[in-house]
């Protein structure tokens, strides 16, 4: 079967999103019938600038950010030359700048920022997860450029064994533009699909789900290219300034050892929930390193998969006061597997505080959860005190500004009044020290 190539000269777009179109096309026995190969990292070069919304399963169990990268240059490491590359996270209300060093033969993160670490590790399991397969190593004839006409690019031995395989072309629209792809992926219980782009250095598009022996997969990766420029000579993060942890202001705790461990059934006898939480007396203002465990009641090694969760503060009533899910904008929580490692912030004063492991129920990720398995188990923890949130809050805190001054300001701005009247309101505000001379 013949397929017509079209459009084989390199169109940029208005968003600087280069594509080549093959037109539409269907899967064959022997891959796609689109001639050329790729690997991850083609056509990489420095001036390069990328815009990506990504999720991916162990960053915060696939909560969507923001993820943007300028490739500024190329830099040594003992006797490897890596991708200089400039790094912004946007994650819910964090803003992350730093610097990862992308390898040649795959740009996949080989050094980065402390900062940037788990974001470097959602970055390799993601994007870069394709470098398993193809890379620029011609003389490497398993893992080195891939033909689209290969009937497969090998075996993927964590997902069951399932072929990675080249399966039809595709035109998709992102919000980067129009992209003529050759969509490649495996199935394991689910369709997994990476969109990739001839000439182009990471995939534009994917969507692949974890591999589960039953029940309904969580989505393991998902991603799509928002924004892509060529020839980016200025600093595109010049004016970014990342947020600064407020755990760092207030020298929180960053490992966390000596958990308190407990095993209880719920108030329902539905299941059994095992916790772990560091530390052992943790800090206002700092965060709880919580490890649970949903089990089966009649089965303590069997884990419960599709779990909608929540973790509550409740009052001596068990009345509910805070949901860490509403904080961040969700209804609940959902973990695939029955194995939760969640941190969580401290907000609550120093005191006892009464936590709630809520379970609303199982089922699938995106359906009302069947409440049979439904109940909580209440933890109660002892928060310390923390001196420095104290002064932190003292600090962020201002005098309220008297209304009569802010007239001052605008009559004397407006030549309504004179200097000396001008002066007798800055000369109160030191009075009353709004405004402190040091």
């Amino acid at each position: 079967m013949n397929i017509l190539v079209i459009g084989l000269l390199t169109i940029l777009l208005g968003v600087g999103f280069s594509n080549i179109s093959y037109g539409q096309g269907v899967q064959t026995a022997g891959g796609v019938d689109v001639e050329g190969t790729w690997y991850l990292g083609e056509g990489l070069k420095v001036g390069d600038y990328f815009e990506y919304s990504l999720c991916e399963i162990d960053l915060n169990d696939c909560a969507p950010i923001k993820l943007k990268m300028w490739i500024k240059g190329e830099i040594q490491n003992e006797s490897e030359s890596l991708w200089d590359t400039k790094v912004v996270v946007i994650d819910g209300n964090k803003i992350i700048q730093g610097s990862m060093g992308l390898g040649k033969t795959a740009p996949e993160p080989v050094l980065f920022d402390d900062d940037l670490f788990d974001y470097a590790i959602g970055f390799k399991s993601s994007l870069a997860w394709l470098s398993a397969f193809a890379t620029a190593n011609e003389d490497d004839r398993i893992h080195g450029p891939q033909k689209f006409s290969d009937a497969a690019w090998g075996k993927i031995g964590a997902i069951g064994g399932a072929q990675l395989i080249p399966k039809r072309t595709e035109t998709i629209n992102t919000p980067a533009g129009t992209a003529d792809t050759v969509v490649v992926g495996w199935y394991s219980g689910n369709n997994n699909e990476i969109w990739i782009l001839d000439d182009f250095p990471f995939p534009v598009k994917a969507l692949t789900y974890a591999w589960v022996t039953t029940g309904i997969a969580p989505i393991m990766y998902q991603y799509t290219l928002l924004d892509y420029k060529e020839n980016i000579t200025d600093d595109p993060f010049k004016d970014v300034k990342s947020t600064i942890p407020k755990e760092k202001l207030l020298e929180c705790p960053t490992e966390f050892h000596n958990y308190v461990s407990g095993r209880e059934s719920t108030n329902t006898f539905s299941m059994l929930i095992q916790y772990n939480y560091s530390p052992e007396v943790p800090i206002e203002g700092c965060s709880i390193d919580w490890k649970i465990n949903f089990m089966n009641k009649y089965n303590e090694v069997e884990f419960i998969d599709q779990v909608h969760y929540d973790i509550w503060v409740v009052d001596d009533a068990g009345n509910k006061i805070r949901s860490y899910a509403q904080d961040i904008g969700r209804a609940d929580l959902f973990n695939g597997f029955g194995q939760v490692h969640i941190l969580l912030p401290v907000e609550e004063k120093a005191g006892i505080v009464k936590y709630a492991i809520f379970v609303h129920g199982t089922g699938s990720e995106y359906e009302v959860p069947n409440p049979e398995l439904g109940g909580y188990v209440i933890v109660e923890i002892e928060i310390a005190e923390n001196l420095l949130l104290r002064e932190l809050d003292n600090d962020m805190s201002y005098p309220e500004i008297p209304s009569w001054i802010k007239n001052n300001a605008g009559w004397w701005a407006a030549g309504q009044i004179g200097d000396d009247s001008f002066i007798q309101g800055i000369q109160f505000l030191i009075k009353e020290n709004i405004i402190k001379i040091t």
